[in-house]
């Protein structure tokens, strides 16, 4: 009888727990045998055939016994082909082919001839050898660089069963994987859209502006080919760069959803996810069959979420969202688990004033009935439209502008302003958009001006308390821009005017 045990690690939400892979070899007649225990999936069970293909044509041979595996805790579900390398390294251990692996922990899917494929949370499985204290982690070359960025761990990238060997039995020839740098370059944003491209709408830029300077949710309504989206897309270029903590978080989100590229390492540039409107609740919240997997709401995670066309969004896809917008956070609950997921993401919404685009416009006549406008208007219920801070007109551009030559402002000027004032609110603890409640009346004090400012447009214009309580986040924002201590009247005022449209067009 043989016994070899060796560790790795099953990813649950965007965290990884260890998992004892336990080998037993035992005589059992002629026949051989493979027991697989532990909760495993279809995936894991499957690894059988890998396992047996990958250790014969490596030339390692096969054990004449039976062979017994355990995957331990027992009662947690395992999932998916990252346990191949492991359950083949137990194998061969307790075949005699070296010794202990308790300071390794491994990773990594076996093809048929011994190659070692990625897989997915590489970053989340580097993060679980260092809480727990094993130095050594193995896992595909092309998962090295992202699991590279924690300290304290030293990772092997490795492309062969056989190279894994190698690197175990003569550890003096084998050099962990650099790091790297874990700053971003200055060329991390060089590629995103440019500001100076957009001709006219400088009151929408303004908005958008004042939406980056606080990670505040904008809604833009205008007639089709205004520029609502390519406004969108040039709202990223803005942002500042993310932060060390944010990008581990938001890399380790796209490792598990597998939407990291072969190779890479930390994500630095802000994610802009822009979904289609066909898109399902399980697709924009998280879910799906098996292990819940993080939707658009989290792979938008301390980025950009832009919702083109946003009443062509199913009902319920749209409700969805209120919850993740208020608390930055999504609860996926199973009857085995209930999992978290980040979604602290701002959102970017746009859409045509009526299913023919044309409503109000000066120019084109509108052919909706009032009843259409209407009918197409309630797909976006009222407590999702308090929950978007600054809600903008965005008209046709006139020819004029449209042919003018002169140069607007860059995208590196306004992103400079943005990190001005962020640095401001990164004084106070947060961006204002997620300013707690408690602190709200102490950072957003205003004077007698601002006090009769805000109440006649509360109630001329039937406001709830939520946003009573965003406008004077969103005036915090401009006074921050501005560079000003208080808030002035003309702070809260252009923040009332960024509440207008719900009143215009949802009632």
């Amino acid at each position: 009888m043989a016994l070899f045990k060796t560790r790795s690690a099953a990813v649950y939400g965007i965290d990884a727990q260890p998992v004892d892979v336990e080998v037993d070899l035992y005589r059992s007649g002629t026949t051989r045998d493979f027991m697989l225990v532990g909760m495993p999936d279809t995936a894991v069970r499957e690894s059988r055939e890998r396992i047996k293909s990958a250790l014969m044509n490596s030339g390692f041979g096969y054990p004449s016994q039976a062979v017994t595996v355990n995957l331990a805790p027992a009662h947690v579900r395992k999932e998916g082909s990252g346990f191949d390398l492991p359950m083949a390294l137990a194998i061969l251990g307790a075949m005699g082919t070296f010794k202990g692996l308790d300071q390794h922990l491994s990773a990594g899917e076996l093809s048929l001839d011994g190659a070692i494929r990625p897989v997915r949370g590489a970053l989340s499985m580097a993060v679980c050898a260092r809480e727990h204290g094993i130095p050594n982690l193995i896992v595909p070359l092309e998962n090295a660089a992202e699991a590279a960025v924690v300290e304290g761990v030293r990772v092997f990238g490795m492309r062969h069963l056989a190279e894994v060997v190698a690197m175990l039995n003569r550890p003096e020839e084998f050099s962990p994987v650099s790091s790297g740098a874990i700053t971003p370059s200055s060329e991390v944003q060089a590629s995103a859209p440019d500001f100076r491209d957009v001709r006219g709408q400088a009151s929408a830029k303004r908005a958008l502006l004042v939406a980056a300077a606080g990670n505040h949710n904008v809604l833009m309504i205008g007639p089709p080919g205004s520029g609502k989206t390519m406004l969108a897309k040039r709202l990223a270029g803005i942002l500042p760069m993310m932060e060390f903590e944010e990008a581990i978080e938001s890399t380790r989100i796209h490792s598990i959803a597998g939407t990291l590229q072969p190779g890479s390492g930390l994500l630095w540039n802000r994610p802009f996810r822009a979904p289609h409107h066909t898109i399902s609740d399980a697709g924009m919240i998280g879910g799906g069959a098996g292990m819940p997997r993080p939707g658009e709401v989290s792979l938008a995670h301390n980025g950009l979420l832009f919702l083109d066309e946003f009443p062509e969004f199913p009902r319920n896809v749209l409700e969805i969202l209120r919850q993740p917008l208020e608390d930055s956070m999504v609860s996926i609950a199973r009857a085995s688990m209930t999992l978290n997921f980040p979604a602290g993401f701002m959102l970017v919404a746009a859409m045509n004033p009526c299913p023919c685009g044309f409503f109000g416009d000066p120019t084109r006549e509108c052919r909706c009935t009032p009843a259409i406008i209407q009918r197409y208007l309630g797909k976006i219920s009222g407590p999702l439209i308090d929950r978007i801070d600054i809600q903008i007109e965005v008209p046709a551009v006139p020819f004029k502008e449209l042919r003018a030559g002169e140069v607007t402002e860059t995208s590196a000027n306004m992103r400079a302003r943005v990190e001005s004032a962020r640095n401001i609110q990164k004084a106070r603890g947060s961006t204002n958009s997620r300013m707690p409640s408690r602190l709200i009346r102490q950072q957003c004090a205003l004077d007698a001006t601002g006090e009769r400012t805000l109440e006649m447009a509360m109630k001329r214009m039937s406001l709830s308390a939520r946003a009573h309580d965003r406008i004077l986040k969103v005036a915090r924002t401009i006074a921050d821009l501005d560079e000003s201590a208080s808030i002035a009247a003309k702070h809260i005022a252009e923040a009332i005017q960024y509440r207008s449209l719900d009143r215009n067009y949802w009632t």
